[in-house]
C-alpha cells in the first residue's frame, strides 16, 4: 500500500516549489501569481530506506524495490472556499482524496513573491484553509443528516456526524472524534478536518536550523509535535544535486535530514504505519502496512492470493537477517521463526510467505 499526502495552503506559500522539490520534478508551476496550479499534480516517490540497500547486497539481488509515497499538490485556497471563492470547491474535493493533509504555511518575508494577505502571519493563514475546511464539513454533514438520507446511515457513522455536527455548533473543532472512534471508520466519514495533518513552515535558507519569529509563533499555538520547518526552496536546489553534491551541500547547510525524510517520518508516524521486506535473489523489495497488522494482511499487500491461500511466514528481524547473512545463515542459528495466522507483523521483518495457490 502507498499512501497520498495532499498538499495544501494559500497561495503562493510554496506549495508548488516544495512538490516540485520532493518529487524531484518540475510537473508543477511555480509561478508568482495566485491559482497557477489549476489541476492537482501528483507525484509518486520512492521512500529512502537504508536497510533495503543492505539487504539488497546480502541477497545478491538483481533489483531493489522501495516502498512509496505519493504527493498531490493541491491548488492555493482563499478565505471564501466553501463558497466558491477562487477555484471554490473543486480543491476541497481533492482533499478529500488524500490520506494526510500537509500544511504549507509561509514563514518567510518576499518583496519579490506575492502574498495574497497584506502581512506574514502562519496562525492566521492556517486558520484561514482549516476554517474553510470545517465549513465544508459543516455541509457535507447537515445534508447527510437530512432526514431522507439520515435512514442511509449506519448507526456509527450516524452517531460520529452528529458528534461532529454538536462539536462545531459549540465552536470547538473535531479532534476530539479522533480519540473516540476507530480509525477506519472515522475516514469512511470523507470529513476533511479529521484527517491526519502534518504543518511546514516554508522559511528562507537562514532560518531552517533554528526557525525564526514567524515558526516562533507557530510553535507556540500548536506545537512541535506535527511541525517541520524547511525551506521549499533549498529543498528543491538539494534535489538537483548528485549524492556526492547532496551530502557536501546539507554539511555546508548545517541540515541532517531533508524535507522529504522528515516528511515521510512523520507521514508514517501519523498514519501509524510499518515497513517490513522480502529479500531474495530476485528481487528485496519494501512493503508499507499499518501498525498491528496480522500476517495474512501483510501478505495480501503483496497479492491478494497470499492472503487468501496464506499458511505461515518465515521471519526473520532486520537485525538477525543481517547479522546472519541472509536466509540460510538465519536459519541454521535458529534466528528464523515459523508465524502463523495470528502473528503480528512488526516493523523491519523480513518475510517469506507459504501459501495454497
Amino acid at each position: 500500500m502507498s499512501f497520498r499526502c495532499g498538499i495544501v495552503g494559500l497561495p503562493n506559500v510554496g506549495k508548488s516549489t516544495l512538490f516540485n522539490a520532493l518529487t524531484n520534478s518540475s510537473k508543477a508551476q511555480a509561478e508568482n501569481f495566485p491559482f497557477c496550479t489549476i489541476d492537482p499534480n501528483e507525484g509518486v516517490v520512492p521512500v529512502p530506506d537504508e536497510r533495503l540497500d543492505k539487504l539488497a547486497k546480502i541477497s545478491s539481488s538483481k533489483k531493489k524495490i522501495n516502498t512509496t509515497i505519493s504527493f498531490v499538490d493541491i491548488a492555493g485556497l482563499v478565505k471564501g472556499a466553501s463558497k466558491g471563492e477562487g477555484l471554490g470547491n473543486k480543491f476541497l474535493s481533492h482533499i478529500r482524496e488524500v490520506d494526510a493533509i500537509i500544511h504549507m504555511i509561509r514563514c518567510f518575508d518576499s518583496d519579490n513573491i506575492q502574498n495574497v494577505n497584506p502581512n506574514v502571519d502562519p496562525v492566521r493563514d492556517l486558520e484561514i484553509i482549516e476554517t474553510e475546511m470545517l465549513i465544508a464539513d459543516l455541509e457535507s454533514i447537515q445534508k447527510r443528516l437530512e432526514k431522507k438520507k439520515k435512514k442511509t446511515l449506519d448507526i456509527k457513522q450516524l452517531e460520529i456526524l452528529e458528534n461532529a455536527l454538536k462539536l462545531i455548533n459549540n465552536n470547538q473543532n473535531l479532534d476530539a472524534l479522533i480519540d473516540k472512534f476507530e480509525k477506519k471508520i472515522l475516514k469512511q466519514t470523507g470529513l476533511l478536518s479529521v484527517k491526519p495533518k502534518i504543518f511546514v513552515c516554508n522559511v528562507d535558507e537562514h532560518s531552517i536550523k533554528n526557525g525564526n519569529k514567524y515558526t516562533k509563533t507557530f510553535v507556540d499555538k500548536y506545537g512541535e509535535n506535527n511541525t517541520i520547518i524547511a525551506s521549499a526552496d533549498i529543498e528543491n536546489q538539494i534535489n538537483q544535486l548528485d549524492h556526492e553534491e547532496k551530502v557536501n551541500y546539507m554539511k555546508m547547510a548545517d541540515i541532517n535530514e531533508t524535507g522529504l525524510d522528515l516528511i515521510i517520518r512523520k507521514g508514517y508516524e501519523i498514519l501509524q504505519l510499518e515497513t517490513f521486506f522480502t529479500s531474495g535473489p530476485e528481487e528485496s523489495r519494501a512493503w508499507t502496512i499499518p501498525k498491528n497488522c496480522p500476517a495474512p494482511k501483510a501478505a495480501g499487500v503483496i497479492h491478494t492470493d497470499f492472503e487468501k491461500g496464506f499458511i505461515r511466514s518465515e521471519t526473520v528481524s532486520f537485525k538477525d537477517f543481517v547479522d546472519n547473512n541472509g536466509w540460510a545463515n538465519s536459519k541454521a542459528r535458529g534466528k528464523m521463526r515459523l508465524e502463523g495466522k495470528d502473528y503480528i507483523v512488526k516493523d523491519g521483518d523480513v518475510l517469506n510467505i507459504r501459501f495454497n495457490a
